[in-house]
């Protein structure tokens, strides 16, 4: 599968340190490979707060979760690519 073939999702919240880091992450790796993402805001979904309100920020490939408060870059590049 291509690196195009993938999406990631950023799930995150308004004022979380931490998702201004893991969008940061995204956005660079996203950019390189040439790979759509989204950003989601757990606030606005009850779902997405009771399922990811102590994780975030959390990042899904493909609708799937791939890491959660921090991102690593390496890993989610690697996941990308395969």
């Amino acid at each position: 599968m291509a690196p195009q073939d993938h999406r990631i999702t950023l799930l995150g919240k308004p004022g979380c340190h931490l998702c201004d880091d893991a969008r940061a992450v995204v956005e660079r790796v996203a950019t390189e490979l040439g790979v759509p993402w989204e950003e989601r805001d757990i606030t606005a979904s009850e779902e997405d707060h009771a399922t990811y309100g102590e994780m975030i920020p959390v990042t899904l490939v493909d609708g799937v979760q791939h890491d959660f408060w921090r991102v690593d870059e390496d890993r989610l590049r690697a996941a990308l690519r395969s």
